[in-house]
């Protein structure tokens, strides 16, 4: 990635937003070739590692309290998220939601399951501006305009992250989360 690129990531985490042609430039530049949700769960402990790295990266508005991980539709690599520990102390509740938009009322994070891609942006929608990190488990592209997407390799999980849709979302992520995706798990 270019040094103007990291600028740009840099101002988008803290909260400047960049220009979207140049935050699309960022998702798209992630990687190419990224496979879909495995059949199996064979990435949960992945999986569960990521997204708590990814929580321990973000800062939400407001004090510091327990959060709720909401879980929407069927959730392949989902399983581990249970009764996560964050390193401040701060625990993670899973609750298990319809996938519809009307559903996301006091999560914190939305983690969006194997669900049609335009249930999946709905979702996604009716979180942006709200303080809701939004996680998608399929769609590796990201295209859903989710903030966290997760890609599923033969031997590796990581994630790819939409930098515009974290810029909007009143969320502030630490640039370090990058060092999540560099090296998989």
């Amino acid at each position: 990635m270019a040094l103007h690129g990291i600028l740009i990531l840099a101002a988008a985490l803290a909260g400047e937003a960049p220009a979207p042609a140049a935050a699309v430039e960022l998702v798209s530049s992630a990687g190419e070739g990224a496979g879909g949700v495995p059949r199996d769960d064979s990435y949960a402990p992945g999986t569960a590692r990521i997204v708590t790295g990814i929580l321990e990266y973000t800062r939400w508005p407001g004090p510091a309290a327990p959060l709720t991980l909401c879980v929407a539709g069927p959730a392949q690599q989902a399983g581990r998220l249970d009764g996560l520990r964050l390193a401040d102390g701060r625990t993670v509740q899973r609750r298990q939601i319809a996938p519809l938009p009307l559903a996301i009322g006091g999560c914190q994070v939305l983690y969006i399951g194997n669900i049609p891609p335009p249930a999946t942006r709905q979702l996604v929608a009716a979180a942006r501006g709200k303080g809701v990190l939004t996680i998608a488990e399929a769609d590796p592209a990201c295209r859903s305009q989710a903030m966290f997407c997760m890609v599923y390799e033969p031997r590796a999980v990581s994630f790819r992250m939409n930098v515009d849709a974290i810029a909007r979302s009143g969320l502030r992520v630490d640039p370090r989360v990058l060092r999540l995706a560099e090296g998989g798990f």
